[in-house]
């Protein structure tokens, strides 16, 4: 029977397209410095999730049902920890670190998923996705390079790697009964509420002003282009692809940001940059060559979701 490639390069395609997407978002970010934080990710992820509803297949219920305590505290926490605490551990880092010191930490979440997949699975991480996943790590760290710190810039920089972390493994259970869009228009839901109570409870009334003509366009650009688009062809991606293959792919993030600087003035491309883009695709190459792990078929959201016990085993 002739090998079937079509999934494994569609699922590569939209994982790197993700995170060439995310990585050329860093300009809009730059145009929100003044709006207040929580109110903005409120705004970002709110306007995600309704942008997502029309395109929830007709006859299905908005709010999925039949999950269990444990499969809701699941996509709580991925919204906690992968979107709203992800970005909270990044302002807090670049408060006192180089915007470097995280990009270095969070390119080491290929390494990380790479082991911590396999020994959830049971199973013995494997050499090849190992391998590229420290020459992706290897390849972000040249194209970034190393910038100034303290202890609570490294501390938060940690933090945003495991929110990095768990962006990817937290969705794991749950993205064969929900599929990509329905757990990205779910947790888009769930980070907005989270968002604005962060918002009322440290800023008040004030954190979630409305923004004015520049911060509505980077407010839109983000929820419609890096948020819907972009975790879209994340959560396809792993959905096709596993887990550990399509965090590899995140090593297009400081490549692709670093690649956008010289059009945004906030930057240049030279030839760290050349050759840390260079280690990443190497890496990727050397990942792929591992086989594809051995996946339940995903189920129909449209079917009566399944135990916790069918979908995750733990």
């Amino acid at each position: 029977m002739p090998l079937n490639v079509t999934a494994p390069v569609k699922g590569a395609f939209l994982a790197a397209s993700a995170c060439v997407l995310v990585g050329g978002s860093f300009s809009a970010n730059s145009l929100l410095v003044d709006y207040p934080y929580a109110g903005g990710q409120a705004l970002r992820y709110g306007l995600a999730a309704l942008l997502l509803l029309p395109f929830l297949p007709r006859g299905l219920p908005r709010v999925p049902r039949g999950l269990s305590l444990r499969q809701w505290g699941r996509l709580a926490a991925l919204a906690a920890v992968g979107m709203v605490g992800f970005n909270l551990a990044v302002l807090a880092a670049e408060r006192s670190a180089e915007p470097a010191v995280p990009g270095v930490l969070v390119g080491c979440a290929p390494v990380v998923v790479a082991v911590l997949v396999p020994l959830l699975a049971r199973r013995r991480p494997h050499r090849a996705l190992l391998t590229g996943a420290l020459i992706v790590a290897a390849g972000a760290v040249v194209v970034q390079g190393w910038g100034r710190t303290d202890t609570a810039g490294l501390v938060f920089s940690v933090a945003a790697l495991a929110g990095e972390c768990g962006f990817a493994l937290l969705a794991v259970p749950v993205l064969p009964v929900l599929g990509p869009l329905r757990l990205t228009a779910t947790v888009c839901a769930l980070a907005a509420v989270q968002s604005a109570c962060l918002a009322l409870a440290f800023g008040g009334a004030s954190a979630l002003r409305a923004p004015n003509a520049v911060e509505a366009g980077a407010l839109l650009w983000q929820a419609a282009v890096v948020t819907v688009v972009g975790f879209l062809c994340w959560y396809a991606g792993i959905n096709r692809i596993g887990a550990e293959r399509a965090t590899l792919f995140s090593g297009l993030i400081p490549v692709s940001a670093a690649a956008t600087a010289p059009f945004l003035g906030t930057g240049g491309y030279g030839a760290a940059q050349a050759l840390g883009s260079l280690l990443v695709a190497v890496g990727v190459a050397v990942g792929a060559r591992a086989p594809a792990p051995v996946t339940a078929p995903p189920v129909s959201p449209v079917s009566p979701v399944p135990s916790v016990s069918a979908v995750s085993s733990g």
